[in-house]
């Protein structure tokens, strides 16, 4: 820092405060500097309590550091399991999800930052069980992961486990004490054990998935990655543990869309409106056409009559299965009367052929083209049609696993 002025004195007294005082920065700088490197280097290595004291210090000095935040409420949520105050506990998870949400503010994208903000409820209290006994084994076991003490959270799971055979919790997270302990093998064992607990929970196909690529196995990795998303699709922290799997075999997912440019309305109870973009060719407005007539009709009456018990219309994935198909049936008629099993040009209309080619519509309407009212379907075709879904998805969503 350097300034300019006519006379000498003043120059070298403003030269010698100025300087003074960019040393003591730079001193304080490079003392952040490593401080804040040290706390990462045990946050890399998981051991967030020890990198509490360093991450409480850095965050006083800069709030405004959203890594620091990061950290710093990773330790809190480590101390809150590792302590047994049933009231200091929660008041550590509620101000650790205040940081999150700051970090968040400041611009914090990462995936640990999203995944904590899902699993921290706004109270900060943390059940496992209705079971007094099973949850007060669980708090207990958790405790001992906190600590690193991984056998003892393992003996105290185990407890759990002799109360409540079938608690998906403890199962869980005794694959999770094994996978710390680098035991892959028992950790594979017990995350299958808690997906068949209950199928539907993504986490411990996510958490074998990531165990997987972090062992190299990287196809299996996909698959269990694939059937996160197939046991949660409209949790966005499947899909982010599917791009993470893509992030580390270096390639992309695919975006999965058909676009169609024509739009549906009812105003009052007869009126019906379509509106169709005239920018389009022939051929697509007659497959647009088509599509917008079916949707049409279950604005009026067939909504009625195949979901008799809802009061009220909604979008539903038998509606938009049928109007994909019945558009998709006009690409197929053309094609056979002009002899010929040409692709269109249209992206769109070249996609949703194929999708009804290989009999992927109802799942891509439910894993790629959701709303809200589609999305309450969703369970009772998974309950059916699991394979097909992650078929789905390895075909037309995940790239296949890189050679080595």
């Amino acid at each position: 820092m350097r300034m300019k002025s006519i006379v000498v004195f003043w120059l070298l007294l403003s030269l010698a405060f100025l300087s003074s005082f960019s040393l003591a920065q730079s001193s304080e700088d490079d003392t952040y500097k490593a401080d804040r490197q040290k706390a990462m280097a045990l946050f890399d290595q998981n051991k967030y309590l020890d990198a509490l004291p360093l991450f409480e210090e850095l965050a006083n000095k800069n709030p405004k550091d959203d890594g620091v935040l990061l950290g710093l409420a990773t330790g809190l949520v480590s101390k809150a399991a590792a302590i047994k105050d049933a009231n200091e506990s929660p008041k550590l998870m509620v101000r650790a999800r205040e940081l999150l949400l700051k970090a968040q503010q400041l611009g914090n994208k990462a995936p640990l930052l999203l995944n904590l903000l899902q699993m921290i409820p706004q109270d900060g209290v943390m059940k496992y069980s209705d079971n007094a006994a099973v949850d007060g084994a669980l708090h207990e076991a958790e405790a001992d992961f906190a600590k690193r003490d991984f056998d003892g959270a393992i003996k105290a799971y185990s407890k759990a486990l002799e109360l409540d055979p079938k608690n998906y919790a403890a199962t869980l997270f005794i694959g999770d004490s094994y996978f710390a302990k680098n035991d892959f093998s028992n950790a594979g064992e017990w995350y299958e054990k808690a997906s068949q607990i209950d199928p539907d929970k993504e986490t411990p196909y996510r958490y074998y998935s990531d165990m997987l690529t972090k062992n190299g196995e990287m196809d299996k990795a996909r698959t269990k990655a694939i059937q996160a998303v197939v046991a949660e699709p409209y949790n966005a922290v499947t899909w982010r543990g599917l791009q993470q799997w893509a992030h580390s075999n270096h390639v992309q997912l695919i975006h999965v869309r058909v676009n169609t440019p024509a739009a549906v309305s009812q105003d009052g109870k007869e009126n019906i409106n379509i509106t169709l973009d005239p920018n389009q060719s022939s051929d697509a407005m007659a497959v647009w056409l088509v599509y917008s007539g079916v949707k049409a009709g279950w604005h009026k009456d067939e909504f009625k009559k195949h979901y008799p018990s809802e009061s009220q219309y909604r979008h539903s994935l038998a509606e938009e299965a049928e109007a994909l198909t019945a558009a998709a049936g006009v690409l197929v008629g053309n094609q056979k009367s002009e002899k010929k099993s040409s692709v269109p040009k249209e992206p769109d209309l070249a996609l949703l052929l194929k999708l009804s080619q290989t009999g992927m519509i109802e799942p891509y309407v439910l894993l790629n083209a959701a709303d809200e009212g589609i999305a309450q379907d969703y369970d009772g075709y998974r309950a059916k049609n699991r394979e097909k879904l992650e078929q789905y998805l390895s075909q037309f969503v995940t790239p296949p696993t890189p050679a080595k």
